[in-house]
C-alpha cells in the first residue's frame, strides 16, 4: 500500500509540474486516434455489411425448392426477428399476341427487410422510393419488359390464368443483385396472387425463400439454431455465401478501413516514442533524489511501474472518451451517406483502445524508463550524469514487438499487417542510417559558413541520439501521412478502376455454336463490344484423386453447395484477361493436347484441391479426368465471363458446348435486347446492372469513410510533429540562454532553428516519400491485386511539404525562447 500511495503522490506531483503532460497528451491522442478510427470503422463496416445484405433483402435467407417448414418462421418470430417470404420462378407474360419470358417474383407485404424498392410511374419520370411492394391485382415490371412488349403503365397483361394491371415500372429492387442468372426481366407481384395464376403446382420448379432480419446478436442466435435443424434441400444463405463479386468488394472495403486504422497506429507509436525521451530526462532528477534519501532500486522500479500503469489506464480511458466523441459527431454528420443512422459500435474498439494505450506505453516507454532505477545519486550535483543508456537491441525489440502486435491486432489481416510492418521497418532502418550519416557529414561543415548556418548545424550535432530520434519520429509521421494520401488517391482510384463506367452489365448464355459468328456480327453492327465469346460446359465434380466427392465430407456450407451443383467448365488456349497464375504454369503449345485443368484459387482452397491433383467430372454421363496444372487468381468483379475450372482444348472441345459472353449496354438501348432475342431465341440474357450498382455504392461509401479517417490521423500527425519538436526543447532552452547571454540576436536564433528543422524535414520527407511509394506499391499489388501507378505528387508533397511544415513548426517552437529574458528562463529552470 505504501508503494501505491507513493506512486500516487509522485503522479500528482509530476502532473502539477507538467512533466507528464506531453506523454499523457501523446497517449490520449494515440488512443483517441485509434479508437475514433476503430469506433467509426466498426460502425461503417457494420453499415457496409447491412448495405451488402440489401442484395439479399435480408440478413439471412433460407432457400429451398419446396415450401420451408413453418417452424423456421416461428423460431424467428420468437427471437424478435422480422420475416418475409418470396417465391420465384420463370414464366411468360402475355400481352395481346406477344409473349415475353420473365422471372416472376411474388413477395409478402413486408418485403424487402433490407434494401429498397424504387419505381417510376412513367418511363421518363424520376425514381420514387416505395415502402411496400405491389398490392394484389397489380404488377411491376422492369424497363426491359416494357420495351420488349411495347407496354405502358396502366396496360393489362396476363400471367397464367390471372390478368394483372401493370401499375409501375420497377427501376430498382436491391435483391436483384443476388439473382445473377435471371432468364428475363423481373416482374414483381403480391404473394397472394400466386394461387390465382395456376402456375405453381407440387411439380413446379419454384424457388422458395424465407427472409430474416434483425439485431446482430439475434440473427447470429437464429443462425446457430437453424444450422442444426436444416432439412435436406433447405439452404441457409448469408453474406459469406454471397456472390464472389460482392464478397470481393466488401472484403476490399474492410481492408481499406483496416489500412487507414493502421496508419493511426503508426502515428501513435511515433508520437509516444518522441514524448518518452523528455519524460525519461525529467525523471532522472527524481530518481537521483530518491537514491540520495536511501530508496532502493527495486522500490524506485515498483513506484515507476505503478505510475506507468496508472498513467496508461488514465490516458487510455480519456483517449477512448475522446475517440467516442469524435466518431459520434462524425457519424451524426455522415449518417445520411450510409442510408440512415449507423449501427451502434461493438465493445471491441474499447478493448483495442485500452490495449493500444498499454502496449504503446510498454513498448516505447518501459525499456528506457526501467533504467531510471540505476541513476547515480551523484546526478544531484552533476547534471551530466543520467540513467545508463538502454540497450539499442532491447529498445528495438520492444518497439518492433509493440508495433507488430498493434498492427496485427488492428488490421485483422496478417498479410496486410505484414507488408505494412515491413514498410515501417524499412523506413526506420533508412532513417536511422540517414541520421548516422547526417551526423558524420555535418561534423566537418560546422566550422564553415556564416554564424547562423554554423549554429543551425550545431543544433543537429549537439545531441546525435536526439537528432536521430527526431529524424526517425518525423520520418514515421510523414510516412503515415503519405501512405494515407496514397490510400485516399492512388489505391482508391485503382479500386474504382476495377469496375469502369462501361464494364459489362449484361451476359448472354446458351449461345449455340452455329450462332457464334452471327452473334459477333450482330453486336458489331450495333456497335457493342463483347468481352470475348467463350465455350461453356456443365459438369459435376465426382472425385479428387482416387477419393469420391460428396457434400457430407465438408463442414463448410459453401463447399457443400459447390459439390452438390454442377460446375461451369470452359477450355482456352490462353488465360483470360484478369486471370493471374499464382501456382504452376499455363499450358503452352506443347501441352494443349494433354488433359490438364486450371483451377481458381478460391474454390481450390474451399474444396482442398492442390496443384498436381487429378480431378474427375461427370459431363452429361461422360467421365472426364485430368491433372491440375495451375491455380489461377480470378478478378470476379471484372464482370467478364470467368470460370472456376478451365481445361485444355483437347480435353473439352469435342464435347457438346454452348457459349457465353458479356457486354456493356448503354442506358436507353433496352429495345436492342428484345431484337436480339427475336433473332436468336435460344439465347438467354442476364442483367447484372443491379449488382454492379450495389458494388459501386459500397465503393463510394467505403471511400468516403477513408476520406474522413484521414482527418483523425492528420490530427495525430500534428501532435507527433509537436512532440518531435518538444523532445529537444530543454537543450534548446539552455542553448538559447547561453547564446543570448553572449549577445546573439533573436533573429539569428530563429534562423538557426529554421535551418536545423528544415534540414530534418527535407531529409525525413525524402526518405519517407521513397518508403511510402514502395510500401504503397507492395500493398496495392500483393494485398489488393491492383495495378499501382505512383503519383509524382507523393514526392513533391513529401519533400517540400515536410521541409516547410517542420521548419515552420520549429521556428514557432523556438520563438517563445527568444522573447523571454535569459535570467527569467534560468529562474523558471
Amino acid at each position: 500500500m505504501n508503494t501505491l500511495l507513493l506512486a500516487l503522490r509522485f503522479l500528482r506531483r509530476d502532473w502539477r509540474s507538467g512533466e507528464l503532460r506531453l506523454l499523457v497528451l501523446a497517449l490520449i491522442i494515440a488512443v483517441s486516434a485509434v479508437t475514433a478510427v476503430g469506433f467509426f470503422t466498426n460502425r461503417v463496416e457494420q453499415a457496409m455489411v447491412l448495405q451488402a445484405n440489401q442484395v439479399m433483402a435480408a440478413d439471412l435467407v433460407l432457400f429451398s425448392h419446396r415450401p420451408i417448414p413453418e417452424s423456421f418462421e416461428q423460431q424467428a418470430t420468437e427471437l424478435g426477428l422480422r420475416t418475409a417470404h418470396t417465391l420465384s420462378f420463370p414464366s411468360v407474360i402475355l400481352h395481346r399476341d406477344e409473349t415475353q419470358l420473365v422471372e416472376v417474383k411474388a413477395v409478402s407485404r413486408d418485403y424487402p427487410l433490407r434494401g429498397e424498392l424504387r419505381v417510376r410511374p412513367q418511363a421518363a419520370a424520376e425514381e420514387q422510393r416505395v415502402t411496400r411492394p405491389p398490392a394484389a391485382g397489380n404488377l411491376w415490371g422492369e424497363a426491359r419488359l416494357m420495351a420488349a412488349l411495347e407496354l405502358q403503365p396502366g396496360d393489362r397483361v396476363s400471367l397464367g390464368e390471372l390478368g394483372l394491371n401493370l401499375e409501375q415500372i420497377l427501376s430498382r429492387d436491391s435483391a436483384l443483385g443476388n439473382n445473377f442468372f435471371r432468364l428475363g426481366p423481373e416482374v414483381l407481384i403480391a404473394l397472394e396472387d400466386i394461387p390465382k395464376t395456376g402456375l405453381v403446382t407440387p411439380a413446379s420448379r419454384v424457388h422458395y425463400r424465407l427472409l430474416v432480419a434483425g439485431e446482430r446478436n439475434q440473427v447470429e442466435s437464429y443462425q446457430r439454431w437453424a444450422r442444426t435443424r436444416l432439412p435436406r434441400g433447405v439452404r441457409l444463405e448469408h453474406l459469406s455465401s454471397a456472390r464472389p463479386e460482392l464478397r470481393n468488394t466488401l472484403d476490399r472495403g474492410s481492408r481499406f478501413l483496416s489500412l487507414a486504422a493502421l496508419v493511426a497506429v503508426l502515428v501513435a507509436g511515433a508520437t509516444v516514442a518522441l514524448a518518452t525521451r523528455r519524460f525519461v530526462e525529467r525523471q532522472s532528477d527524481t530518481s537521483a533524489i530518491m537514491r540520495c534519501l536511501g530508496a532502493s532500486q527495486s522500490l524506485i522500479l515498483r513506484v515507476l511501474l505503478l505510475r506507468l500503469l496508472l498513467l496508461g489506464l488514465l490516458a487510455s480511458l480519456l483517449g477512448i472518451a475522446v475517440g467516442w466523441l469524435a466518431q459520434y459527431l462524425l457519424a451524426g454528420l455522415l449518417s445520411d451517406w450510409f442510408g440512415g443512422t449507423l449501427p451502434p459500435p461493438t465493445p471491441w474498439p474499447i478493448l483495442v483502445g485500452l490495449g493500444t494505450g498499454l502496449i504503446t506505453l510498454v513498448g516505447f516507454t518501459l525499456p528506457p524508463a526501467l533504467r531510471l532505477g540505476a541513476v547515480p545519486p551523484l546526478r544531484v550535483l552533476r547534471r551530466d550524469l543520467g540513467a545508463p543508456p538502454v540497450s539499442t537491441w532491447l529498445l528495438a525489440v520492444c518497439a518492433i514487438g509493440a508495433m507488430a502486435l498493434l498492427m496485427r491486432w488492428q488490421a485483422g489481416d496478417a498479410t496486410l499487417a505484414g507488408w505494412f510492418l515491413l514498410g515501417t521497418l524499412g523506413t526506420v532502418s533508412l532513417l536511422l542510417l540517414a541520421g548516422w550519416l547526417l551526423i558524420r557529414l555535418l561534423r566537418p561543415l560546422r566550422h564553415r559558413g556564416g554564424t547562423r548556418w554554423r549554429q543551425g548545424l550545431a543544433g543537429l550535432l549537439r545531441d546525435p541520439a536526439m537528432t536521430t530520434l527526431q529524424l526517425t519520429g518525423f520520418g514515421l509521421g510523414i510516412l503515415a501521412m503519405l501512405l494515407l494520401g496514397i490510400i485516399r488517391t492512388d489505391l482508391l482510384d485503382a479500386w474504382h478502376r476495377t469496375i469502369p463506367e462501361q464494364a459489362p452489365n449484361h451476359f448472354l448464355i446458351n449461345i449455340q455454336p452455329e450462332n457464334v459468328a452471327g452473334m459477333r456480327e450482330f453486336l458489331r453492327r450495333e456497335q457493342i463490344q463483347p468481352a470475348g465469346i467463350y465455350p461453356m460446359l456443365r459438369a459435376r465434380l465426382t472425385r479428387i484423386n482416387d477419393k469420391p466427392v460428396a457434400p457430407e465430407q465438408y463442414q463448410d456450407d459453401r463447399a457443400q453447395r459447390l459439390v452438390e451443383r454442377e460446375f461451369n467448365l470452359s477450355w482456352a488456349v490462353e488465360p483470360q484477361t484478369g486471370n493471374r497464375i499464382v501456382s504452376g504454369r499455363w499450358w503452352g503449345e506443347e501441352n494443349r493436347e494433354a488433359p490438364l485443368f486450371s483451377v481458381e484459387t478460391g474454390i481450390a482452397e474451399t474444396l482442398g484441391i492442390k496443384l498436381g491433383d487429378r480431378l474427375g467430372f461427370d459431363l452429361a454421363g461422360v467421365p472426364i479426368e485430368a491433372r491440375v496444372a495451375n491455380l489461377r487468381q480470378v478478378r470476379w468483379d471484372s464482370f467478364q465471363p470467368n470460370f472456376f475450372v478451365i481445361g485444355t482444348p483437347a480435353l473439352l472441345r469435342d464435347h457438346p458446348t454452348n457459349y457465353i459472353t458479356s457486354f456493356y449496354l448503354p442506358p436507353g438501348r433496352e429495345a436492342l435486347l428484345a431484337q436480339l432475342v427475336r433473332q436468336y431465341p435460344s439465347v438467354t440474357i442476364i442483367d447484372v446492372s443491379a449488382i454492379m450498382r450495389q458494388i459501386r455504392e459500397i465503393m463510394q461509401r467505403g471511400s468516403l469513410a477513408v476520406e474522413y479517417v484521414f482527418l483523425f490521423t492528420l490530427a495525430a500527425g500534428l501532435l507527433m510533429l509537436y512532440a518531435g519538436i518538444q523532445a529537444s526543447r530543454e537543450h534548446r532552452r539552455q542553448e538559447s540562454v547561453v547564446l543570448r547571454t553572449l549577445g546573439m540576436q533573436r533573429r539569428g536564433l530563429i534562423e538557426a532553428a529554421g535551418i536545423e528543422f528544415v534540414t530534418l524535414g527535407l531529409l525525413a520527407g525524402t526518405l519517407a516519400s521513397l518508403c511510402a511509394t514502395a510500401t504503397g506499391w507492395f500493398i496495392a499489388t500483393e494485398v489488393f491485386g491492383f495495378n499501382f501507378q505512383p503519383s509524382p505528387w507523393t514526392a513533391i508533397v513529401g519533400i517540400l511539404g515536410s521541409g516547410s511544415a517542420i521548419g515552420i513548426a520549429g521556428v514557432l517552437a523556438t520563438w517563445p525562447l527568444t522573447v523571454r529574458p535569459p535570467l527569467r528562463m534560468l529562474q523558471d529552470g
